[in-house]
């Protein structure tokens, strides 16, 4: 096992990386009261929660299964967690455990946020997806027909657990979403991470034990870092959005779940890179070895093709990183470095934006 640290003063919590963590007494520890609630789904319950609910013997455990996928990532799925609690009476001593993907670990945390106006809770991440990023950092929310997490608040989980071994129960798809924001890492803050997953990427879309254990502690040591600098975003955090703001505008378009948000992250992070390498910051070789890293991670390099330019700008307009009416995104100017910018010229958006459309209709 390796443990991270994410340095928030008294609000600071380990992150354990390592192959049967579940197995072990991690969770126990981190809880401070009698009562516990496991939220999960009806994916994840079957292989996993038995396991969780073990390590709590003796602790007051209720549970919570939820419909699983990003079109149920809505109030009214946060709803049936504050009914399980308030029909079982839990204080505001309780833990909620949040045992699944990103979609879990966003409801459950933003329910742990607004319960008796908060109350602990644990991050066990057992997709690829929400062990690299979105179990850490205390980003919760949920999405709204018009935009993706625009609901939410920043509470951060008294500790997060990720057990490797569950990996190897995930399809082969969502392996590849969760590779997408891993080279998101690469291409914003370590170059020389990224030449290591150009040259890992078979290994990584094998399931390699140890290839993928160290694409997790990177991440997440990228991600610790970054977030004990800039916890609620209001600088270098933002970073952490490359492909994020034309991703989103793509599950909105499409419908919450059609498209993984790896999936769309990766064709978004495409578009962010097109339109850094028509301001000059970014080669046309950089934007060729980005794109061959996502086509080797069997990620999608393009948009939807039924989109459009327009429709793509109006769901971006409906954007966390909008300030002042001003569209701002996060952009490369070369690999391994990034900006949060709203310098570009708006014809020179809706170029890239035409012209890989243009590449999806062929």
């Amino acid at each position: 096992m390796q443990t991270l640290n994410v340095d928030l003063g008294d609000r600071a919590y380990p992150i354990h990386i390592g192959a049967g963590l579940l197995q072990q007494d991690l969770v126990r520890p981190c809880i401070r009261g009698r009562q516990v609630c496991i939220v999960t789904n009806e994916t994840v319950a079957p292989l996993y929660l038995e396991a969780v609910e073990r390590s709590l013997d003796g602790l007051l455990v209720d549970r919570v299964v939820l419909p699983d996928g990003e079109q149920y990532k809505t109030l009214e799925s946060v709803n049936l967690i504050f009914d399980r609690l308030l029909e079982c009476r839990h204080n505001r001593t309780t833990t909620l455990i949040a045992l699944g993907g990103g979609v879990v670990g966003d409801m459950t945390g933003f329910a742990a946020a607004c319960y008796q106006r908060g109350v602990d809770f644990v991050q066990v991440p057992t997709t690829l997806l929400s062990q690299v990023d979105s179990s850490v950092g205390g980003k919760t929310g949920v999405n709204h027909p018009l935009g993706k997490n625009m609901i939410g608040a920043f509470h951060q989980p008294r500790c997060v657990i990720a057990d490797t071994a569950v990996l190897a129960s995930l399809p082969p798809r969502e392996l590849s979403a969760g590779i997408a924001e891993v080279i998101k890492y690469g291409l914003i803050y370590d170059a020389a991470f990224f030449d290591w997953l150009e040259a890992s990427m078979p290994r990584l879309m094998a399931g390699d034990p140890d290839a993928l254990a160290q694409a997790i502690y990177r991440s997440c040591e990228i991600k610790a870092e970054v977030v004990a600098q800039d916890e609620k975003e209001s600088g270098i955090r933002a970073l952490l959005n490359l492909g994020h703001t034309f991703g989103h505008a793509i599950e909105a378009d499409q419908g919450y779940g059609q498209w993984l948000h790896g999936e769309a992250v990766a064709a978004g992070t495409l578009l962010a890179a097109d339109l850094s390498c028509r301001l000059g910051w970014l080669s046309e070789a950089e934007l060729a070895r980005i794109e061959a890293i996502h086509e080797a991670a069997a990620l999608p390099v393009l948009p939807p093709a039924a989109m459009t330019p327009d429709a793509f700008l109006s769901l971006m307009a409906v954007d966390k990183k909008v300030l002042d009416g001003r569209l701002r995104l996060v952009l490369l100017k070369g690999i391994g470095e990034a900006l949060v910018t709203s310098d570009f010229p708006a014809d020179t958006l809706r170029e890239t934006l035409q012209h890989r459309l243009n590449l999806a209709r062929g």
